[in-house]
């Protein structure tokens, strides 16, 4: 099609977010540009303004407007545990479950030889100095259950073995409400190795 250069444009941005194929983003381009102008005008805004306005948290770097973000910034928050997630995405996660008022540190991806990815790119260093500063006494390895989550808490659990760290990892096993016929074979497994 002649003339339709920024649709075009507009469709390929839209394919730069995960899961987003060409039919999605056409898609979406079609409904803002159809039934949404004030939405697309709102969206484009919106996210010029977290482009310009959002960094890395100081301490755990996760997303922030300020030098700290809000739970870093709070003084109610346990400091002496530290759970140590790979994405922001993860840290709400977890904070949607209440159950944890400890302080974070986000790695922001994990380890990944094979693309590239090593531990100077996660932060290892400032984690190290994190875990390190007298006040954590427990780091929790909330990393993914995938292969280079494992690796990526194998390495950090390494990292800080001797510095007289209490370093646990997330349990993990059999779902509640699930039936072991339909549970797969590796959660299985470590549901009976970390049984208790």
């Amino acid at each position: 099609m002649s003339g339709t250069h920024s649709l075009d444009v507009l469709i390929q941005e839209l394919r730069r977010l995960p899961g987003v194929g060409v039919r999605s983003a056409q898609r979406m381009a079609f409904h803002l540009l159809q039934h949404d102008r004030a939405g697309a005008v709102s969206l484009a805004q919106a996210l010029q303004d977290a482009v310009a306005g959002m960094h890395h948290c100081a301490l755990c770097h996760t997303f922030t407007e300020q030098d700290l973000c809000a739970i870093c910034s709070d003084p109610l928050r346990d400091a002496s545990r530290l759970a140590v997630v790979e994405t922001p995405a993860d840290q709400a996660a977890l904070e949607r479950t209440g159950a944890f008022k400890g302080r974070y540190f986000v790695l922001m991806g994990r380890l990944s030889p094979l693309d590239g990815v090593g531990p100077q790119d996660i932060g290892a260093d400032e984690l190290l100095q994190r875990a390190s500063d007298g006040v954590v006494k427990e780091v929790i390895l909330a990393t993914n259950f995938t292969a280079e989550g494992e690796a990526t808490a194998h390495f950090i659990g390494q990292m800080l073995e001797g510095r007289g760290l209490t370093v646990t990892r997330l349990a993990r096993g059999v779902p509640a409400g699930s039936e072991l016929e339909y549970v797969d074979l590796s959660t299985i497994a470590h549901a009976l190795v970390d049984r208790r």
